[in-house]
């Protein structure tokens, strides 16, 4: 059954979402009348998407296609330089149009990528993973990574308009779903401890109304992100597990062999800052363990080998919400009550990476 159209309406721009969002985009396209229309695509988004969009969307058929590798070892400026020169090529100009077609590397850097051409070229996003459908391509981040950093450069751009078409989530396998699912996981709690606990019912094996999960989490961050569009403040809640995990999605990318997908990396970053809410923040053991029992039971465990613990460290200090050589956490007082700016030290990180492994341990002989 086709699910209903939801129109969540932003400061700067709209955000629809449904079966029937990607038949919104025609009369868009047909009100702004850009001069030229490019698709920023990745080989999965090329195969499992474009068709189904051009087939809706006929004004498509006469758009430019850019495909880039996918993957986030391809979110640099090497990257963003070759689509620069493909796009003067093939003769945009200020009132084109780049539709990020793709998932949370290709909204970020596709953004970034817009936002910089000819000092601001127009963009929509269009996500078509779990992970840029609930998070990435919402709230006016764009960015790349710099010598393996997480979103070292980019700047704050909001797009045009947002589509989400849940269809687009039947091409992904079990694990892509996982990694965004992680996203819902984290609005819960930092926001709403009613979503968790639904959430935690969550069989993703199932047939489940993603367009709802989808709806609840853009309803948490969107407000979130009107309130404290540049981060200065309140917004600063929607890191909760990323300090640890960006360090973790880092140190794998560096190492070259085992990937590990921007979710996995979250939920276990999760874990170890529920740990040091628990220290530091006022979380009761028994929401830390809830949280730390329904990650391992997703997510399973990451093999963090005590050697890396002081380069994962040096990767945290890279944070953006550090200030004069402080490691600052957003952490937990309950769940759903979020605290930010908390002073985190070296011990206490050294020490939730050994809880993290204590509780792994134990979850692999249970």
């Amino acid at each position: 059954m086709a699910s209903p159209l939801s129109t969540i309406s932003s400061p700067n721009y709209s955000i629809h979402i449904g079966d029937s969002s990607i038949e919104l985009l025609s009369p868009f396209l047909k009100k702004n009348r850009f001069s030229k229309i490019f698709i920023l695509v990745d080989e999965n988004s090329l195969q499992h998407c474009l068709p189904q969009l051009v087939a809706r969307v006929k004004k498509l058929s006469e758009a430019e296609i850019i495909e880039l590798e996918s993957g986030e070892k391809n979110k640099t400026i090497e990257v963003c330089t070759n689509v620069w020169r493909a796009l003067g090529e093939l003769g945009a100009d200020r009132n084109s149009l780049l539709i990020n077609l793709g998932g949370g590397v290709i909204s970020d850097m596709g953004g970034f990528i817009a936002s910089t051409f000819k000092r601001g070229i127009a963009f929509i996003n269009i996500p078509t993973t779990l992970l840029a459908q609930i998070d990435a391509s919402i709230g006016g981040k764009t960015g790349i990574d710099l010598d393996g950093l997480k979103n070292e450069i980019g700047v704050f751009t909001n797009p045009k308009e947002l589509f989400i078409f849940t269809g687009f989530l039947r091409s992904l396998p079990r694990r892509e779903m996982l990694s965004g699912f992680a996203e819902a996981l984290k609005h819960g709690l930092i926001a709403d401890v009613a979503y968790w606990e639904k959430l935690k019912s969550v069989n993703i094996a199932d047939d489940v109304s993603w367009d709802e999960i989808i709806l609840d989490s853009i309803h948490i961050k969107s407000e979130i992100v009107a309130a404290d569009p540049f981060e200065a403040g309140r917004r600063k809640a929607l890191n909760f597990g990323h300090t640890v995990g960006h360090a973790l999605e880092s140190f794998f990318l560096e190492g070259g062999e085992a990937t590990l997908l921007h979710g996995e990396a979250v939920a276990a970053g999760m874990i170890c800052e529920a740990w040091i809410s628990n220290q530091l923040a006022g979380l009761q053991e028994n929401e830390l363990d809830d949280i730390t029992h329904t990650l391992l039971q997703l997510y399973g465990s990451i093999n963090v080998n005590m050697i890396s613990d002081h380069r994962l460290i040096e990767l945290m200090r890279h944070d953006k919400k550090n200030e004069n050589g402080i490691i600052y956490f957003t952490l937990l007082d309950a769940i759903g009550k979020p605290v930010i700016n908390k002073k985190v030290t070296a011990a206490d990180i050294i020490e939730a990476l050994n809880y993290y492994r204590t509780v792994s341990q134990q979850a692999m002989k249970s």
